[in-house]
C-alpha cells in the first residue's frame, strides 16, 4: 500500500506542475515536459517519508520472498510437477524405461 501512497503522490505533484504551467501561460507540449522535471525535483524534497515506507515496505516484501524459497517452496514446486507428471504417464513414477508389448 506504501508504494500506492508514493505513486499516487507524485502523479498528483505532476499533475499540478503541468496545470500550475498550463494556468501561466505555458500551452504547449513543453508544459508536461517540464511539469515532469518539476514533479521529480519536488518529489525527491517533499515526500521523503513516503518514499521511504515504499522502500521499506518493498524490502520487506522481497526479505519474506526470500525467506520462503529458503523453507523449500521450490521442493513443494517439484513435488506438485511430480505428481502431475504421474497422473499422466503412471509409468513415469519408476526409473524403468515404458513397456512395450513385444506384439
Amino acid at each position: 500500500m506504501p508504494v500506492l501512497v508514493y505513486s499516487l503522490l507524485r502523479l498528483a505533484l505532476f499533475a499540478l506542475a503541468t496545470a500550475v504551467l498550463w494556468w501561466a501561460g505555458m500551452q504547449s507540449w513543453l508544459a508536461p515536459l517540464l511539469a515532469a522535471f518539476l514533479a521529480w525535483g519536488l518529489s525527491y524534497v517533499l515526500l521523503a517519508g513516503p518514499r521511504d515506507a515504499a522502500a521499506l515496505h518493498l524490502a520487506h516484501r522481497a526479505q519474506e520472498r526470500r525467506a520462503g524459497r529458503a523453507r523449500g517452496h521450490a521442493a513443494d514446486d517439484a513435488a506438485a510437477e511430480d505428481a502431475q507428471v504421474d497422473a499422466v504417464r503412471p509409468d513415469a513414477a519408476t526409473d524403468e524405461p515404458p513397456r512395450r508389448d513385444p506384439s
